[in-house]
């Protein structure tokens, strides 16, 4: 790893590698699949300014497949091409954040195999949905924020810190569920002022966010964030039908609230939000013939990376707040825990293993964090069999993840280690 003694060659390398493996075979299947039939015909709706199509998400994402279509083609290389970038950079922002938090190469690089190989971020780089944007902008917001907090002058962490806050904005203008990290960022950032002691509310003379005070830095990320998040709204000021204008725009999130909350019917994949991490109930995007051959594509976590999670989180909780601990391993599992507990409060009447997302990817900072902490002695050298058997399960679940051509409508089964899995 000495080659790597600064971050940026590490997270271009995982950038690129992330891409080429994203990329290989993604028009495959050649037709759409799970939630691109609402996407991509709201992505077309945007191509042509007709008017608004699935109202009950923000414009942002939808702009993105927009332009992956007009840049690449309207077919299903040109639908998912932005979403492979949107993916290489969870992985790349991963590293970087995981840089930013112990400043060594070693858990850098761990977080970045966690999470090239959890199959969550593989299956959502290759399929043109909200999520895989949404996520990406998030992670790239974090890094921003951390970023910030190691400047080492008030100039570079203000402009850090609206990098973040303008991340976050577009974040949430791609969908809402991304809005809790504004909250949790503002929340992360009062537990290091408060640790740091010395006044809660100055920022000077601080070792983290050298002068920002609190309430104008809470307040300008806040208002940075929520402008950003309504000029996202921008293309639908000029729909051939039912444009927004400046009194309609603020009326018309109440609306995509309503549509947001009301009662659906139930679903066969429907999950609770505590089962996720047990991937109890994983979502088949895909089953059935396709390009001339029986395919699937299952929405589901790396077991070796989600069942660890829930070792490694109890563990930095552990390490973290005993007397003298280490306040990072407090805090990426305290994000891991709020990125989930936010579902228990979020007025959803149904909900499906993919609203955890986020969560998948933030639990590989846990992980790197428990293997930092307790990878020695009797257990040296284990992180990387853990990793090594993490890498061998990705290859094992490759035909189920990226619709290779399989040998009938039963094959399935061969990876089915739960009866709640088909």
């Amino acid at each position: 790893m000495t080659r790597f003694s600064r971050p940026i060659p590490l997270v271009l390398l995982f950038f690129l590698v992330a891409e080429a493996l994203f990329a290989f075979r993604v028009q495959v299947p050649h037709r759409l699949v799970f939630d691109e039939t609402h996407y991509v015909p709201a992505a077309r709706a945007l191509l042509a300014m007709q008017g608004p199509r699935n109202i009950e998400h923000p414009l942002l994402a939808k702009v993105l497949i927009a332009l992956s279509i007009r840049l690449f083609g309207d077919d299903s290389f040109g639908w998912r091409a932005l979403s492979t970038l949107a993916g290489a950079g969870v992985v790349a922002g991963s590293v970087a954040i995981a840089w930013l938090i112990w400043r060594r190469p070693r858990p850098a690089a761990f977080v970045g195999i966690t999470v090239l190989a959890n199959f969550t971020v593989f299956v959502q780089a290759r399929i043109a949905m909200l999520d895989g944007f949404m996520a990406a902008f998030v992670i790239a917001a974090i890094a921003a924020l951390l970023w910030s907090m190691r400047a080492d002058d008030p100039a570079r962490a203000w402009r850090r810190w609206l990098a973040g806050a303008v991340l976050l904005g577009l974040a949430i203008g791609c969908k809402w569920t991304a809005l809790p990290y504004l909250g949790f960022a503002g929340l992360g950032f009062l537990w290091v002022r408060w640790r740091d002691g010395r006044g809660l509310l100055t920022g000077r003379g601080r070792s983290h966010w050298p002068g920002l005070p609190a309430i104008p830095a809470l307040a300008a990320m806040g208002l940075v964030a929520a402008a950003v998040y309504l000029l996202t709204f921008a293309p639908a000021f000029f729909y051939a039908d039912e444009p927004l204008t400046l009194s309609t725009l603020l009326p018309f999130q109440a609306r995509m609230f309503h549509a947001q909350t009301q009662v659906l019917p139930p679903h066969p994949y429907q999950s609770s939000w505590w089962t996720w991490p047990l991937m109890i109930r994983p979502i088949w995007y895909l089953y059935e013939q396709a390009d001339g051959a029986q395919r699937g594509i299952l929405m589901l976590g790396n077991p070796a990376v989600l069942w660890s999670g829930l070792i490694a989180v109890p563990l930095c909780l552990w390490a973290g707040l005993k007397r003298g601990g280490d306040p990072r391993l407090t805090a990426v599992a305290g994000l891991w825990l709020a990125s989930m507990l936010m579902w228990a409060a979020i007025p959803k009447s149904l909900g499906f293993f993919y609203y955890s997302y986020l969560s998948t990817i933030l639990v590989a900072l846990p992980i790197a964090g428990a293997w930092d902490r307790f990878g020695r002695g009797r257990l040296a050298g284990w992180d990387e069999a853990w990793a090594t058997c993490v890498l061998g399960l990705f290859m094992y679940f490759l035909p189920i993840l990226a619709a290779f051509p399989l040998a009938g409508a039963r094959s399935f089964e061969h990876w089915m280690w739960l009866r709640t899995w088909p």
